[in-house]
């Protein structure tokens, strides 16, 4: 007999996921004829301690591209808390979800706006575990899948918070590169390896902007002379490493022997030593 409390996070995980598939089965589907502001936004699909802030800042860097600090967009709800508030949205064809879109969608162009620049990017880790929705909202979004070696993001993150339960962080990068699989498998986009980005950055970003359809900018390999907000906690990486201006080397790859069992599939289906 199983007791509810030895249930581990994996699993309520996965509950969690069935339960929000089976409410949007429940759900109209969002008319294509809804309109979007910002509609080809680029998102940025990638686990957290991928170099996603070293890749925004870059991006950022280019004069016409928009890549501001992760902005939480799927943490930002709607509530309906009145019965004639839900009554009146629907005579209006609006549901909850409808509306979070219409929220969200402000918030990007009214970035893009303030900036004067043609693309926005929004690097938000989050968005990996949220990607059905975004391109639901989004048909017309762009993508790019941030990889890097699943080991070296559970050492990061350890070597960021020394406290950390291993095998809770090992978890915690499971959830994320499983995600960002699932949304490889599923959608169009650019794939783009931390590793290369670190090693040959003017080759990477080349590729970069021939996806996006801008032309490219020396400037974006010296993102020292933008601003590109400040670098705290919750909202992008704060390391000393991404304050140095500088594009720094990747660790190398761990040893096989090294990779925790957990990781290892994704990690050779990433294309990873393992």
């Amino acid at each position: 007999m199983v007791m509810v409390g030895s249930v581990g996070p994996g699993v309520r995980r996965v509950a969690r996921g069935v339960r929000r598939r089976i409410r949007r089965l429940g759900e109209p589907p969002v008319p294509e004829s809804a309109y979007r502001l910002v509609p080809d936004p680029v998102f940025v699909l990638s686990s957290v301690r991928s170099g996603s802030t070293l890749l925004r800042v870059l991006l950022n860097s280019h004069p016409q591209i928009r890549a501001p600090h992760e902005m939480h967009l799927r943490t930002l709800s709607v509530d309906l808390n009145k019965p004639y508030t839900k009554k009146a949205m629907s005579e209006l064809d609006l549901d909850q979800r409808e509306l979070e879109y219409l929220l969200w969608d402000r918030v990007l162009h009214r970035e893009l706006v303030r900036s004067g620049k043609q693309v926005i990017v929004d690097k938000t880790p989050g968005n990996a575990g949220v990607w059905e929705r975004l391109h639901e909202g989004w048909p017309k979004a762009r993508y790019i899948f941030l990889l890097r070696h699943p080991a070296s993001m559970v050492s990061s993150l350890i070597t960021n918070r020394p406290d950390r339960d291993p095998d809770a962080t090992v978890r915690e990068v499971r959830g994320y590169v499983e995600a960002v699989q699932a949304a490889r498998t599923a959608l169009p986009g650019l794939t783009v390896r931390y590793e290369d980005l670190t090693e040959r950055p003017e080759e990477v970003t080349r590729e970069i902007c021939a996806y996006l359809g801008v032309p490219w900018a020396p400037r974006m390999l010296d993102y020292r002379k933008g601003d590109h907000g400040p670098f705290v906690p919750y909202i992008g990486d704060w390391s000393e490493n991404i304050k140095s201006g500088k594009i720094q080397k990747a660790r190398a790859l761990p040893d096989a022997a090294d990779v925790p069992a957990p990781l290892r599939d994704i990690t050779r289906a990433w294309g990873y030593p393992c």
